[in-house]
């Protein structure tokens, strides 16, 4: 029974339509990214915050994504898109927890012992 079943469910998988991601949503994707990345590379050197840096870069991802829809939707025959204010914001999210991974205290570094001689 369960073979007949799966068969069933494969036959019906191709009929099934996919969202697919198109050029334009790359292009958000990848400027969330890079809005994130120098963000977040800015706020942590000045600040040596890594939580201050995420949320700066991830909230500054996602109100350029939020200012280009909105600058959009005011053009004629052009509407808020909803799903490029997710990919811009989601490019962000990305950026910021991948540096956000890799910045910050090194445990392997070795201390220089210094010795005190009098």
């Amino acid at each position: 029974m369960k073979i007949i079943v799966t068969i069933i469910l494969l036959s019906f998988a191709g009929l099934c339509n996919a969202q697919s991601i198109t050029a334009d949503h790359k292009l958000h994707f990848g400027a969330g990214a890079i809005i994130s990345a120098t963000t977040y590379t800015v706020v942590y050197t000045t600040t040596k915050n890594k939580k201050k840096a995420f949320w700066y870069s991830l909230g500054t991802s996602a109100l350029a994504g939020l200012a280009k829809e909105i600058y959009d939707s005011s053009k004629e025959n052009n509407r808020f898109d909803t799903s490029e204010l997710v990919a811009t914001s989601l490019g962000g999210l990305t950026a910021s927890a991948t540096i956000s991974l890799f910045v910050g205290k090194n445990k392997n570094k070795r201390k220089a012992k210094i010795a005190l001689v009098n």
